[in-house]
């Protein structure tokens, strides 16, 4: 009887740690990034505005540019290049605290380093993997993002302030040391030739359209969560809330991997955002109580459709799975962007009018009408996910 393989080799070991240290290192400070602009080095809100935008901008937008070096450069090359523009960035930060202007510059570089690792990272951890193994693989890579983002705030939130520069010092030292790891792993095996310059071409238009509405919704969640907890209850509160959130996409992932890989997508669609309207409903009822179990909720929702997404794609696609996965951050950003624009206007005029919990209704509204008219327009029948039986 042949003996099963190993769940993760050691280079898909060190690619998970280092998807945590990186993210870990990275949110320990980017999300204090408007507060030490404004505070610490003096630049107006307008402005910090404009160069938040920008980055943002560079590092969603930017994948799919990413996606295609790494196409043309190779997987762990491209990571290298990441790495070192991460490891500049930081640096640029050091030397903003004397030098504001290098602070923008250090952003900047950040934000491109992240445009290029993304993709880069995740097709070189699914890169020989069969398709049974996937969804864990994915499902890890998954927690480990969103155990660094959870709990890099955290920790650096007493310091980033006050002691910005050891704050910048101890992350250049953790991208530095993934840098050298990074140098030492294996060179990937050549690919097929593509057309990395053409990194739009080959969308997988279905998972994309479904991952961009994922994100259309999410972010309504993920902006406007905190203006409507913050007075119905407390700043403190909305931490935990947002926190369980982070925690509960680390483990509810890799515990349905193997469920959320085998199940037919409109069935993973509706289930999932299904999940998603009946959380952003709880949230409507406003009291402590109803906006943690909804949180939970849309949280369940999420685990399910972030990861289908993402199988789905790779499977529909003929192109490299550097530039799936770059095609699916441009969708992130498109579902973000519109988001930001339709729910900045609604929530203003619902929450002026004493009415913020009829907000969430709509939004759970469209949970239920968006998916069912996506999935009604899109009737072309296309090919399922290739899964290998388990033996």
């Amino acid at each position: 009887m042949a003996s099963r393989p190993r769940r993760f080799t050691g280079v898909q070991r060190f690619l998970l740690a280092s998807s945590f240290v990186t993210t870990l290192g990275s949110f320990a400070v980017l999300p204090y990034m408007s507060v030490l602009l404004e505070r610490r080095l003096g630049f107006g809100l307008g402005t910090v505005g404009t160069i938040l935008a920008v980055a943002s901008l560079i590092q969603f937008a930017g994948c799919v540019v990413g996606a295609g070096v790494a196409e043309w450069l190779g997987l762990q090359r491209t990571l290298l290049v990441a790495l070192v523009l991460h490891v500049a960035g930081f640096a640029g930060f050091l030397a903003g605290l004397h030098w504001p202007a290098a602070t923008v510059a250090g952003l900047i570089s950040i934000s491109s380093g992240s445009a290029l690792y993304l993709p880069a990272a995740k097709a070189y951890l699914v890169a020989g993997v069969d398709d049974e193994r996937r969804p864990l693989l994915l499902s890890a890579s998954s927690s480990a993002l969103n155990s660094g983002l959870a709990l890099g705030p955290l920790l650096a939130g007493p310091f980033v302030l006050d002691s910005s520069g050891w704050v910048f010092g101890v992350v250049i030292v953790l991208f530095a040391a993934m840098t050298v790891g990074h140098a030492l792993l294996p060179r990937e095996a050549p690919q097929p030739a593509g057309q990395p310059w053409r990194v739009l071409s080959g969308i997988a238009v279905m998972p994309f359209a479904v991952t961009a509405l994922t994100l259309y919704l999410h972010m309504f969640f993920y902006y406007f969560l905190p203006v409507y907890t913050v007075p119905r209850a407390s700043p403190a509160f909305y931490g935990a809330v947002l926190m369980a959130h982070s925690i509960g996409l680390v483990v509810l992932q890799p515990l349905l991997a193997r469920r959320v890989g085998r199940m037919g997508y409109p069935a993973a669609i509706l289930l999932g955002f299904a999940a998603m309207a009946t959380g952003m409903a709880v949230l409507a009822t406003g009291g402590p109580v109803g906006i943690a179990a909804g949180t939970m909720v849309i949280c369940l929702g999420e685990s399910v459709l972030f990861l289908k997404n993402d199988l789905e794609a790779l499977a529909r696609s003929r192109r490299s799975s550097a530039v799936v996965f770059g095609q699916q951050r441009l969708a992130f950003g498109l579902g973000s962007f519109v988001s930001s624009l339709a729910g900045g206007a609604g929530y203003a005029a619902l929450d002026g009018a004493g009415r913020a919990p009829v907000f969430w209704l709509v939004v759970a509204a469209q949970c239920v009408l968006l998916p069912l008219l996506l999935l009604a327009a899109t009737r072309v029948p296309v090919p399922r996910a290739r899964m290998v039986r388990q033996t």
